[in-house]
């Protein structure tokens, strides 16, 4: 079974900021498939289909190490090697994806966490373009607000396009994904 984790912070004042990404794109899945979220046994909420598990972390995004390894401790099948994140990347132009399969955390605080809580950087990943017209590396508050919305149509095109990618995922391995999507 393979986990799909959608990183973001929790409550309403951060849903449509930048940094929840990650959640917009888990949601977007869970809501395709008429499926509702359940508490985990721990800091996330999942829901499982058939072939797939999708989750998200309930603690704020710099904690979100904390939730991947509750998830990987409570279900014993589950390998590192079937495990997805999704998170935004401001190292990428909105509207571009790009899939990896290992690597440092590149600034992010939740992939951070991630690799110091699972003890390596060997897991695959989505990561969702949040850079605009600003060629400099943001600031943390960038990454707390919402797009202007001017961007909204492209917003709503990327979360689309990164949903088909997961759902292409599920079903492959991730080598032929990235050939297909990167």
């Amino acid at each position: 079974m393979k986990i799909i984790v959608g990183l973001g912070n929790p409550g309403d004042n951060y849903r449509l900021t930048k940094h929840n990404f990650g959640f917009r794109v888990v949601d977007k899945l869970v809501k395709q498939r008429s499926l509702k979220y359940k508490l985990g046994k721990g800091d996330f909420v999942f829901v499982k289909d058939q072939d797939c598990m999708f989750v998200k972390p309930t603690t704020f995004m710099n904690n979100s190490g904390i939730a991947i390894r509750q998830i990987l401790n409570y279900y014993d099948n589950v390998n590192i090697k079937n495990l997805i994140i999704i998170y935004d990347d401001v190292d990428l132009d909105l509207g571009q994806i790009r899939f990896k399969t290992q690597g440092s955390d590149g600034g992010h605080n939740g992939i951070k966490s991630i690799i110091y809580h699972l003890k390596s950087n060997k897991f695959d990943r989505l990561k969702i373009g949040i850079a605009t017209s600003l060629k400099m590396r943001p600031s943390e508050n960038y990454v707390l607000k919402p797009f202007p919305k001017k961007y909204n149509k492209l917003v709503e095109e990327v979360i689309t396009k990164a949903s088909s990618a997961i759902d292409y995922y599920v079903n492959n391995d991730i080598v032929k994904t990235m050939n297909n999507f990167n």
